[in-house]
């Protein structure tokens, strides 16, 4: 029986496409690998890995103190990032760690001045917009193919997929912060003979900044998303005892990965969104809080 469809397949186009752009600048991407694992991830891995135990918690009870200003959920999130190392997880957590502050970073540096070029150009808004719906709706393992291709196994790929996964809200709400900003404070800045540096840094991005943290916050979350996906291509952490309670059937140790990442997204989710209100709401609520107390 004759098909009413007619051939589209572009399976053979594309993979000749990519094997002759891997070909091309696969140096290339090969000394990005060396330079990331050399300058970053490694150096960062093993700092973590040698500092006590005792010393990361206080320094995260410090910083949760510092952005929440209120005992209780301080004293829980410390409490529940010592659960994972009574679990016997305390070295994957550093790993993951590592491993989400190189790739945060990595979306910041990318993501912030693209939502910034992105509000003052209704153009670029227009041809980027397609493209961050792409890279959200894509399924992962669909361009973790390239990835692999162009830098193999281990962890500089899962850094990449991690930032293509959790660079779009970031770009989108840096984007959206800024282009809501009062048009009236904007004129009233710019009557004052202001720069548009001076506009940007001084104006446009304290105005838009619960938007930008809240994109910050989102990435981050899609970032400790990729930790189970990033342990199937190599990278190790917490993802890996997922991983291998799912391929062994242990469930024990499935269930101890996931409580763990858990924790961690709770740790930064709260950290983060403290920190997305600004410095006066934080006292207020520290203060309301010791109101209550007494």
């Amino acid at each position: 029986m004759n098909s009413i469809f007619i051939d589209l397949t572009v399976a053979e186009s594309v993979n000749s496409a990519v094997m002759s752009f891997v070909s091309r600048h696969g140096d290339f991407f090969h000394d990005i690998t060396s330079v990331l694992l050399t300058s970053f991830l490694v150096p960062l891995e093993k700092f973590l890995l040698k500092l006590p135990p005792w010393a990361v918690l206080l320094a995260i009870g410090l910083l949760a103190w510092h952005a929440l200003r209120r005992i209780g959920p301080v004293v829980m999130l410390v409490m529940g990032l010592y659960l994972i190392g009574c679990f016997g997880l305390w070295d994957k957590l550093m790993q993951t760690v590592a491993l989400m502050f190189v790739s945060t970073t990595l979306t910041v540096l990318l993501g912030m001045p693209l939502g910034i070029w992105m509000s003052a150009s209704p153009r670029l808004r227009r041809v980027l917009e397609p493209v961050l719906d792409v890279m959200q709706t894509l399924p992962t393992f669909v361009y973790l193919i390239p990835v692999l291709m162009l830098f193999g196994l281990g962890k500089v790929p899962a850094v990449f997929a991690t930032v293509i996964y959790a660079l779009p809200p970031l770009v989108r709400l840096t984007e959206l912060g800024i282009r809501q900003v009062d048009k009236e404070v904007v004129e009233a800045a710019r009557a004052f003979g202001v720069t548009p540096w001076q506009l940007l840094i001084n104006v446009h991005l304290p105005l838009a900044r619960p938007s930008i943290m809240a994109g910050l916050n989102q990435a981050v979350m899609m970032a400790l998303a990729m930790v189970v996906i990033a342990s199937m291509i190599g990278s190790r952490g917490l993802g890996e005892d997922v991983l291998a309670g799912i391929n062994n059937m242990d469930m024990g140790r499935g269930l101890q990965g996931g409580i763990a990442i858990v924790i961690l997204a709770v740790v930064i989710d709260r950290i983060s969104q403290a920190y997305g209100r600004g410095r006066r709401e934080r006292q207020a609520l520290s203060a309301k809080s010791s109101r209550s107390a007494a």
